[in-house]
């Protein structure tokens, strides 16, 4: 029986539009993929996303290392005007995951930094979900298996009882050595199906 759902936020309910990095690099005088490129540099990104530094310290590195590869740029208007939106919610997915709360508890896990909350506030579904598992907050990002274990910690859950949603497959892959069952998300279509399987309203 599935007691929790376990949704990934990024790539599930949140989507990203594109045009707003390309518009604050154009704005900023940055050549394409200069802003992500730097923001997702793999140690940088883990540092942010397991809490090492905060949400504003990971923005002003950024902007710290546009200005010196990039003297000629406006490194901090390219920062300023990409971390302006919180995103955009896929409302037919969130109000399919919410009808499962009629039968199991709804959990966000995610990678993300300290601005989580805040953006969840922002996007209007703070209230949407009963727990919220941070990788900030808990020190492990996805697929690492403290994540997953602080997740099942706190809904008070075995392994079993858990079906998790991820758009990456890697993640899948590490919450089912955990004996996790799960979805690996790519349309709404599909995940309808995967929750009609596992018993779960829709």
């Amino acid at each position: 029986m599935i007691k929790a759902v376990l949704t990934d936020l990024d790539g599930v309910i949140r989507r990203w539009d594109p045009g707003i990095v390309q518009q604050a690099e154009i704005a900023a005088g940055l050549p394409p993929d200069a802003l992500l490129n730097t923001a997702f540099e793999p140690d940088l990104l883990l540092r942010a996303t397991t809490g090492r530094i905060t949400d504003e310290s990971w923005r002003s590195e950024v902007a710290e290392r546009l200005r010196l590869e990039y003297p000629a740029a406006d490194a901090e208007k390219a920062v300023r005007l990409w971390s302006l939106s919180p995103g955009e919610v896929d409302t037919d997915v969130l109000a399919l995951l919410q009808r499962c709360r009629d039968s199991a508890s709804l959990a966000l896990i995610t990678n993300a930094t300290t601005r989580l909350d805040s953006d969840l506030k922002r996007l209007g579904i703070g209230q949407a979900f009963d727990h919220v598992v941070n990788s900030s907050a808990v020190g492990h990002v996805k697929p690492h298996p403290g994540i997953s274990n602080a997740a099942l910690d706190l809904l008070s859950i075995e392994a079993d009882e858990a079906f998790f949603i991820d758009d990456r497959s890697e993640n899948l892959n590490a919450v089912a050595e955990l004996g996790m069952d799960g979805h690996h998300y790519t349309t709404i279509e599909r995940l309808k199906r995967a929750l009609k399987y596992h018993g779960l309203p829709f």
